[in-house]
C-alpha cells in the first residue's frame, strides 16, 4: 500500500504559477499510474491530468491543456503538477491519486490510493 502527501498549494493571483508535489511512501511510485484531480466547493471531483508509470505518456484535461503539466520523478517517489497561467476557476482542492492500471484513466474510480489534498486559491 502507498501513502500520498500533497504539498505546494496556496493563494496566487490570476496569471500566476504554482508547482504542486505529491510524495509517496510505503511503496515505490514507479508501480503506479498517477493522476491529479481537483474538487471545487459544491462540484464533483474533476480529472486534471494523468501519467504512465515511466512518464512516457501523459493526458491532460481540455480545461488545463497548455497551462498545466504533469510529471514524475520515480527516483524521488514524487509526482508534480506545474500549473501556469492560473485562473480563478482553477480554485479547488487538488488531490493526487495512484492506480494499479495498464494505461491512463480519467475516471476517479480507476485509482486505488488518494492523498489528503492541497488547497489552491486563485484570486482575480
Amino acid at each position: 500500500q502507498v501513502q500520498l502527501v500533497e504539498s505546494g498549494g496556496g493563494l496566487v493571483q490570476a496569471g500566476g504559477s504554482l508547482r504542486l508535489s505529491c510524495k509517496a511512501s510505503g511503496r515505490t511510485l514507479s508501480t503506479y499510474v498517477m493522476a491529479w484531480f481537483r474538487q471545487a466547493p459544491g462540484k464533483e471531483r474533476e480529472f486534471v491530468a494523468a501519467i504512465t508509470q515511466n512518464g512516457g505518456n501523459t493526458f491532460h484535461a481540455d480545461s488545463v491543456k497548455g497551462r498545466f503539466t504533469i510529471s514524475r520523478d520515480n527516483a524521488k517517489d514524487t509526482l508534480y503538477l506545474q500549473a501556469n497561467s492560473l485562473k480563478p476557476e482553477d480554485t479547488a482542492v487538488y488531490y493526487c491519486a495512484a492506480g494499479i492500471l495498464l494505461g491512463l484513466c480519467s475516471q476517479y474510480r480507476c485509482y486505488n490510493y488518494w492523498g489528503q489534498g492541497t488547497q489552491v486559491t486563485v484570486s482575480s
